[in-house]
């Protein structure tokens, strides 16, 4: 069985350790001290480096690490191109999700989904890209998985995202049952609440489109739709 601890750099900012029994990869690598007082707790081998994409704020711990440990940075190309790697004999499956950059992944691991900043809890990340569609469609593969799905995101950004949530639909009680699960030193929601509260996934429900419709928004596709919330947030 692999596990996944959560370290917090800064306000907002969230680092990823995959492990097992003794072998572990480093997932956007920031909290470096954090990071090497676990494995030296624990008595695990740091054996590569991956990052959900290469902006700074993910990337910036990769050398410290590699220096530190000897570990092997994964190269996106050579990710995309796997698209699995294992650790421990266990599988961790590679999406690439373009949208928020071209080479934004994702990482899936049992019933564990890191997202680094395609899919944020109860939000998305910004359309670096300029292409919403192509966002559109990776946000949708991510939809594709169960609901008991474990969402561990790049950043901590619910109460913001929140925010907007209520203030699109502010009689959604599933909002305050969200904020209730809230805890600052594990963040994490699973895939079934955010498509009860995420307005970025709730392009095809009811409500959504009728809040589309009175602001006189386009929405009569799911592109439309979709691309309609970007303008109200």
């Amino acid at each position: 069985m692999l596990n996944v601890a959560q370290f917090r750099a800064g306000a907002d900012n969230l680092s990823y350790l995959v492990y097992g029994k003794g072998d572990a990869i480093a997932v956007d690598g920031v909290v470096c001290d954090a990071i090497l007082a676990f494995l030296d707790e624990r008595k695990l081998k740091l054996l590569s480096i991956a990052n959900t994409h290469v902006h700074p704020d993910h990337t910036g711990g990769n050398y410290l690490l590699i220096e530190k440990t000897g570990a092997e940075l994964l190269r996106h190309r050579e990710l995309v191109q796997q698209r699995q790697i294992d650790l421990e004999g266990r599988p961790i499956l590679i999406y690439h999700t373009p949208g928020h950059t071209d080479d934004s992944l994702c990482f899936h691991l049992g019933n564990i989904l890191l997202t680094g900043d395609t899919l944020f809890n109860g939000y998305v990340g910004n359309c670096f890209t300029g292409n919403l569609e192509t966002f559109l469609q990776s946000i949708k593969r991510l939809m594709s998985l169960p609901d008991e799905t474990v969402i561990y995101a790049g950043h901590d950004y619910l109460f913001d995202a929140m925010h907007f949530a209520r203030r699109l639909e502010p009689d959604n009680e599933e909002i305050a049952r969200y904020l209730q699960k809230y805890c600052r030193n594990d963040v994490f929601s699973l895939l079934g609440d955010e498509r009860k509260v995420n307005p970025y996934l709730r392009f095809n429900d009811e409500k959504i489109i009728a809040v589309l419709k009175e602001k006189g928004l386009p929405g009569d596709t799911e592109l439309q739709r979709w691309k309609s919330l970007w303008t109200l947030d």
